[in-house]
């Protein structure tokens, strides 16, 4: 792996993410504090938005580094910038209202539905992508046909949703995505050089370029998190989180690793079962809860762990994880 894609995307990414705090800071871009999260009470006119920074810096230097045979790579980044652009008219309506409520749920449900099917066509009519899926652990594939087209719906709602749902404490939705890049990027390696050792060159260039995508991202979160780490200076705000999970599911999806993510991703999918069993389990208890408060990382937060501990553990496990599917890929 070329580690200049990493090292020049965290360059750029310091510097425009330095621009976009100040500016968010002059023009009050400031994050409203849901009252029930006292914890966060002191958070309360952190500037938010920043992930404008980190997505510029990821779209300009990815434009400018990948090669010849990119085309998943430049639907990847036009599907990341998509799901910004959602998440940004989202943290727009909070800051210009001064609420915590931004689009609607449905009108959020819809644009990302709209996006995912519009990327689901294109993965089940893109002969490099198609329905197959490699198993993890294994040295093998599926092809699950037509199937694989309500399967990337559900990952790209899951994906950005998931991320969305991680990013409640300093550095966490950015340090844990950080980890699974990184991760992705060895696998995609990996994958690399076994497409080129078959034949698969055409397939193989396209990965590569996927490759630079990752590291891209990684450097950009890396830089991001300078400004994102406790204690925050400036949060990344839904046109981040958005974006980061569209990246996540797009890279993934198109390296046909889709079956990866539940793996590699378990700490959104925490997140989101978390949500989903305390909001259920409300509902037919009439008013019991599984856990202190959801998602769960706020319920550890409750049981007195502190933010950095808490991101600590979420990235250990990512890059644990992440660890074991690069040896067995590897072996």
């Amino acid at each position: 792996m070329n580690l200049i894609y990493f090292t020049i995307a965290f360059l750029v990414s310091l510097g425009v993410c330095g621009v976009t705090y100040a500016i968010l800071k002059k023009t009050k871009a400031k994050q409203e504090i849901l009252e029930y999260v006292t914890e966060h009470s002191s958070k309360s006119g952190t500037p938010t938005m920043g992930g404008i920074g980190f997505l510029l810096a990821f779209v300009l230097c990815s434009v400018f580094s990948i090669k010849n045979n990119a085309e998943l790579a430049i639907f990847c980044i036009v599907v990341t910038c998509g799901f910004g652009i959602i998440g940004f008219l989202d943290d727009f309506i909070k800051i210009k209202f001064k609420r915590n409520l931004g689009l609607r749920a449905y009108q959020k449900i819809f644009a990302q539905l709209l996006i995912s099917v519009i990327v689901a066509v294109y993965v089940i009519k893109n002969p490099l992508i198609g329905g197959e899926l490699k198993i993890p652990f294994a040295n093998n594939s599926i092809n699950i046909l037509g199937w694989i087209f309500p399967l990337v719906i559900f990952i790209f709602l899951s994906c950005v949703n998931g991320v969305n749902l991680t990013d409640g404490l300093d550095g966490l939705a950015s340090s844990v995505t950080l980890v699974y890049l990184i991760f992705f990027c060895l696998l995609t390696y990996i994958e690399i050089q076994k497409l080129n050792y078959n034949g698969y060159s055409v397939m193989a260039r396209e990965y590569e370029n996927l490759l630079i995508l990752g590291l891209i991202g990684a450097g950009v979160l890396t830089a991001f998190l300078v400004y994102n780490a406790f204690p925050a200076k400036m949060f990344m705000g839904d046109v981040g989180s958005l974006a980061l999970g569209s990246l996540v599911a797009c890279l993934s999806i198109f390296t046909r690793m889709s079956l990866y993510i539940p793996i590699l991703g378990i700490v959104y999918v925490i997140s989101c079962l978390s949500v989903i069993l305390q909001v259920g389990f409300f509902k037919v208890s009439k008013g019991k809860r599984i856990f202190l408060m959801a998602p769960y990382h706020h319920h550890l937060q409750e049981k007195g762990l502190s933010e950095p501990r808490i991101c600590m553990i979420y990235t250990a496990v990512t890059a644990v994880l992440g660890g074991v599917l690069v040896a067995m890929s590897a072996a």
